[in-house]
């Protein structure tokens, strides 16, 4: 299987690719801008596989938690790819990919806790099970519950939302930005039709349109 994997959720800016036998990646850390070099990425990705992106039979992508302009950016190129050679796409959350690695990284059976930054003190959260399989839908809630959550259940912790749990853990590992190998793993096994590329928007945007104010009135198009 040809599989191209897209990660604009969070700081990085990755790409993978998955070509027969061979793996090859790129991934650049660059916090905001990714509409500006995620498609030159994808081209040099092509170029250093050494195959056409008719080739490809799948794509996956990853949905969120994340920001809402980086989620924005990866799922539209990868439904744009998808619509041109008519792939299948696999969206994958970015809680989703830490709690794989934390299970790939575990030494017993407790479910995973995996967690992302969220503001002001919250954090977004999801338990899933030892081998990563979701137990819940994701949420967001104060990380001070999510520690008394952690603590009266004993799981194991993972992401950079760990990080807020205070003293007393332990995280499997704290990353921000999902791994881009995790993703070319699931995206190969994960079903399309299950794991659609939609955002995963946990909360409302900070900014929303003012339908009823005055200024909104007077642009809107007659």
């Amino acid at each position: 299987m040809n599989l191209i994997a897209i990660d604009t959720a969070l700081e990085n800016c990755s790409v993978g690719l998955v070509a027969g036998e061979r793996t090859v990646s790129r991934v650049r850390t660059i916090g905001r801008g990714h509409a500006e070099i995620l498609m030159v990425e994808i081209a040099a990705l092509f170029a250093e596989a050494g195959i056409r992106p008719d080739a490809l039979d799948r794509i996956v992508v990853s949905v969120g938690p994340g920001s809402f302009t980086g989620l924005r950016v990866g799922i539209a190129a990868a439904r744009g790819l998808a619509l041109v050679r008519h792939l299948p796409v696999v969206g994958l959350s970015t809680l989703a990919a830490h709690a794989y690695r934390a299970s790939r990284l575990a030494a017993d059976e407790r479910p995973i806790l995996a967690l992302l930054p969220g503001r002001g003190g919250e954090a977004f959260g999801q338990l899933f099970s030892a081998d990563g399989t979701p137990l819940e839908t994701p949420s967001s809630r104060p990380a001070t519950e999510f520690a008394a959550r952690a603590t009266a259940g004993g799981f194991a912790v993972a992401g950079a939302g760990a990080a807020l749990l205070g003293p007393g853990f332990e995280p499997l590992h704290l990353d921000s930005a999902p791994a881009i190998e995790t993703l070319l793993t699931l995206g190969a096994v994960l079903d399309p039709a299950s794991h659609p590329p939609k955002p995963l928007y946990v909360k409302p945007p900070d900014a929303v349109p003012q339908a009823g104010a005055r200024i909104a009135r007077r642009c809107s198009i007659r």
